[in-house]
């Protein structure tokens, strides 16, 4: 009795371990939202809902992209405005009432950055939910799956996004196990079924035959299983993502052709499932129109009660989409790549050594079909197939777009992880994978491929992958934009009456302006006291350059200087306060900048803060670049630089040179805000001459 419990102590202990180490990173998801994470990974997390959702819905100032114009939508405002608008009323409610009890502002940038998140963040446990039910009603183990799937770098950073392909992602995952529990249920049934017709036929008794006959009548029903579920889960995917066509198609194909090849289930029943899978879909799809049209104004109330209505009163942002994707010079202007990046990079680094034996699974089973071993492949409507289907098809169409991201990707995570997250503690292959005995392919085996060689390597990989990838993209990359926009609104919010803050930005993501937390100058406002309306005048003016030339961005801040020199003389006296964020990196190279224009007798800039850490792939920090000498660029001097400012000792081999060094490299990694004002203490006719734009002359 001692021998067995020590026995099966040793062999759950595994299992509880996973478990318990994914509880660890299920609830570091959620920490990882309100700490929060800084790293900004893609100006689409917020220029693709948030920005307008939150912008709508609080009356701030905000960035419309072009996606969201009214003329030709891209993008689908149904289901943001259901996931961020209708919990932001709710949000908005209770913060009223905290601010009257408690004096506590909850509507700040913070709020408008976690909200969101936490709201996705919930969503994604969704799909930790749909890997233990497909485990659990396939008899797979679940607990390695889910271990694979928490601590992957995929949930912990773009699971908490609020990108439509993290949405893409959830329903994905929703589609394929409503599909993988509907294909479970009709081989049983369909089993069951002609199981008992053979008992029928072979029964000797009229008795024996009613008794079949009931069992065979009380068989559940399974074709339609699921139906408006799932057709409501595609529509509302394309009007995501029209991408989620090439993700779904395969897992509604599987759903159809369950059964297919029995004598209970016809060709009679696939024609059935497709009509009526249409049908269904008409319901969320007419509703989505209606609430695009009626948001982008194709679709008025007064249109509506008069019944004066056309095809232009509505609009399919789906077919926009897909309008514009398809023209290859259009997404072109999103960046160029090569077909072969999805399988060679963007595989690798979404799922590192699982996206690696994902790919030597599939082209092994690519092989065995070429070699007509047919008999080695798995059954066509078995799991495996559901789930290999889930990930090449797309894969391989979403390699003829020549604009391909690692995030479009997204969706393939969970099929990816269910077939092969066993291997984290397996090996790559427990037994000898190949037909034929050669002393290379036994060679590859024994030494990567089998479970001695792998298994006690590919988790600890699979551990540092993820927490460098999330610690990179969640905490680095892009980082100093939100406390940059934090540090904007208290400037906004603090500054006198009758002054404009003027930003401009450069080697940057773009600024999500909502952060910044400025009421619109577009919208009347309602004053509570009085019961008036007014419109606020527009008191912060953004500029972003992009990868500007940094004596071009100087030549602009001369011009808006000037521009806001103008106004102060002018009769309204507007002041005005100017900044300029700028990669740290980049502090040597805009001192030369601003050394070789004619500005630094007039301008001064002078270093407010630097927001660490933060990291800007436009402006790369350097080796041998300049100590910020107290990060403050105008204190370098002219060294030919060779690494050194007027403080530093000469270059050399000494440790206090190679720590300066190493400190220079360092503070790179942050975003410099600079604010440039105009020395006053030259005549005003000189800062006149100097500052104001020049007008092109007559001829």
């Amino acid at each position: 009795m001692r021998a067995h419990l020590s026995q099966l102590w040793q062999t759950r202990a595994p299992t509880d371990s996973h478990l318990h180490t994914y509880y660890f990173f299920a609830v570091l998801r959620f920490v990882l939202v309100l700490v929060p994470q800084n790293g900004y990974v893609h100006p689409d997390e917020f220029f693709q809902s948030v920005e307008v959702m939150t912008g709508d819905h609080f009356r701030l100032e905000h960035t419309r992209t072009w996606e969201f114009n009214n003329t030709m939508p891209l993008r689908s405002i149904t289901l943001p405005f259901a996931l961020l608008r209708v919990p932001w009323s709710f949000y908005e409610f209770i913060a009223l009432y905290v601010r009257m009890w408690c004096g506590i502002e909850l509507v700040n940038s913070y709020a408008f950055l976690v909200f969101p998140r936490l709201i996705y963040t919930c969503l994604s446990f969704s799909i930790d939910w749909c890997v233990y039910r497909i485990c659990r009603l396939y008899g797979l183990r679940y607990e390695i799956r889910l271990l694979a799937l928490g601590s992957s770098w995929v949930l912990l950073v773009f699971g908490t996004r609020t990108f439509s392909n993290t949405l893409e992602l959830v329903m994905c995952s929703w589609l394929l196990c409503l599909v993988a529990e509907c294909m479970l249920k009709t081989n049983t049934i369909v089993y069951k079924k002609e199981y008992l017709e053979e008992k029928y036929d072979k029964a000797a008794s009229i008795s024996e035959r009613v008794k079949i006959w009931k069992l065979k009548n009380a068989l559940p029903a399974h074709n339609l299983q699921y139906l408006f579920a799932m057709s409501s889960i595609c529509v509302a995917g394309v009007f995501n993502r029209p991408t989620f066509l090439l993700f779904g198609a395969p897992m509604v194909f599987f759903w159809l052709l369950r059964g297919m090849g029995t004598r209970t289930v016809t060709f009679r029943d696939f024609n059935m499932r497709i009509g009526l899978f249409c049908l269904c879909a008409l319901p969320t799809l007419l509703l989505f129109i209606f609430c695009d049209s009626l948001y982008y104004q194709h679709l008025t109330v007064g249109e509506l009660h008069m019944l004066q209505l056309g095809i232009d009163n509505f609009v399919f942002t789906p077919w926009n989409f897909v309008k514009y994707n398809i023209d290859s010079t259009q997404t072109a202007m999103h960046g160029v790549h090569p077909c072969y990046v999805h399988l060679l990079v963007n595989i690798p680094m979404l799922f590192n050594v699982l996206g690696v034996a994902a790919l030597a699974a599939f082209t092994h089973l690519l092989l065995r079909f070429f070699h007509a071993e047919y008999q080695l492949l798995p059954r066509f409507q078995s799991i495996v197939s559901l789930m290999s289907g889930a990930i090449f098809v797309p894969l391989f169409f979403l390699s003829l777009i020549n604009h391909q991201e690692p995030r479009f990707l997204l969706p393939i995570t969970f099929p990816l992880l269910l077939l092969h997250a066993p291997k984290l503690i397996t090996g790559f292959s427990p037994a000898y994978p190949f037909q034929t005995e050669h002393p290379m392919l036994r060679w590859i085996y024994d030494r990567v491929l089998c479970s001695k060689a792998s298994a006690p390597h590919l988790l600890r990989i699979w551990y540092i992958a993820n927490v460098l990838l999330t610690v990179f993209f969640g905490f680095i990359h892009q980082a100093g934009v939100f406390p940059l926009a934090q540090h904007m609104a208290h400037v906004v919010a603090t500054k006198p009456t009758a002054t404009h803050v003027h930003l401009l930005t450069s080697h940057t993501y773009s600024l999500p302006l909502h952060l910044v937390n400025v009421p619109s100058s577009r919208l009347l406002h309602f004053n509570a006291q009085t019961h008036q309306r007014y419109r606020r005048q527009r008191d912060f003016y953004l500029y972003e350059y992009g990868g500007l030339e940094l004596d071009t961005l100087l030549h602009k801040v001369k011009l808006i200087i000037g521009n806001c020199e103008l106004r102060m003389s002018g009769s309204q006296r507007i002041r005005y306060k100017m900044y300029l964020a700028i990669p740290a990196s980049l502090s040597g190279s805009l001192h030369e900048a601003f050394q070789r224009s004619n500005s630094s007798t007039y301008l001064n800039f002078e270093l407010q803060s630097v927001f660490y850490p933060h990291l800007s792939t436009e402006a790369f920090p350097q080796m041998q670049g300049r100590h910020p000498c107290d990060v403050d660029a105008p204190h370098w001097a002219h060294d030919n630089l060779r690494g050194t400012c007027d403080v530093e000792q000469a270059p050399s081999l000494r440790f206090s040179y190679l720590t300066r060094q190493f400190s220079s490299f360092v503070h790179q990694f942050g975003l410099a805000l600079y604010e440039i004002d105009v020395r006053r203490n030259l005549p005003l006719h000189s800062q006149t001459l100097d500052l104001a734009p020049k007008q092109p002359s007559s001829t």
